[in-house]
């Protein structure tokens, strides 16, 4: 059975070094204040596949030693400034990807493979800065070439959901790409927006959106937990926000001033 905890004990189980699975939807912001509060450095975070303010934040506070994803963006608020200027200056390792490389390798690290072979990547100029990434005759079939990625198998799942049951299940509604990260990573760390006393697996309707207690290691509640960021079915997400924090991160000055209101609004709401 996971275990409900602190904000602050959840983002503690994370140590400098580690990988990290992150969402672009179910977006934990309030375990990334809490990750800079903490000010754990050099993590290796796995985006699943893409990200925006939440690696934006993070890579401006110094805390990632290597980013893998295949884009990095705020969306309508446009480029993320921070993850921009970190890339232009080399400040940590990026493994750029695609969105099907990446899921390939959650799910070779699901069935505990050592790769998962993908065709659309043949011929693409990636295979010229991912040697890791190996272009083979396929061994069955007709089929031709095909690239094998390696399994990723994050340290850390970090996600945020509307609610859990006291048995630690968790609702993740229509988004599998939540259960891809939590059945490849070794440990999962989930914020929600709260604990209900009802089991979440009591009908087939709502099992079936459900993440089983199995693949969770640890909750806390936050709430609202993904703002500025949209959460499915409780809030949209913040877009002037987000704007805002566009316009101030484009220098490190703006970044820092944001970083100190950001931190203290989220304090508050704890």
């Amino acid at each position: 059975m996971a275990e409900i905890v602190s904000l602050e004990a959840l983002a503690e189980l994370v140590r400098p070094g580690q990988s990290i699975a992150i969402p672009v939807e179910g977006v934990s912001m309030a375990a990334t204040a809490a990750l800079i509060e903490a000010g754990t450095t050099d993590l290796r975070i796995v985006c699943v596949p893409i990200s925006g303010m939440q690696a934006d934040l993070l890579i401006g506070a110094g805390m990632v030693g290597a980013l893998e994803t295949s884009a990095v963006s705020l969306g309508e608020a446009g480029a993320a400034p921070r993850f921009g200027a970190a890339v232009r200056d080399g400040a940590f390792s990026l493994r750029d990807s695609t969105c099907p490389a990446i899921f390939a390798g959650l799910l070779a690290a699901q069935k505990g493979v050592p790769f998962m072979p993908i065709a659309g990547i043949v011929g693409s100029d990636l295979l010229r800065v991912r040697p890791d990434w190996k272009v083979i005759d396929s061994p069955v079939g007709e089929a031709g070439k095909v690239v094998v990625v390696p399994a990723i198998a994050p340290d850390i799942a970090l996600f945020h959901a509307p609610e859990a049951d006291r048995a630690g299940n968790i609702r993740i509604g229509r988004h599998r790409e939540l259960a891809a990260m939590a059945y490849a990573a070794k440990r999962t760390l989930v914020t929600v927006e709260r604990i209900v006393d009802r089991s979440l697996l009591a009908t087939e309707d709502s099992a079936a959106g459900v993440l089983p207690s199995l693949y969770v290691d640890r909750i806390a509640v936050a709430e609202r937990g993904a703002w500025p960021l949209p959460l499915w079915d409780e809030y949209p997400g913040d877009d002037a926000e987000v704007a805002r924090y566009a316009a101030m991160a484009r220098t490190e000055e703006g970044f820092r001033a944001y970083l100190s209101g950001f931190l203290g609004r989220r304090r508050q709401v704890a």
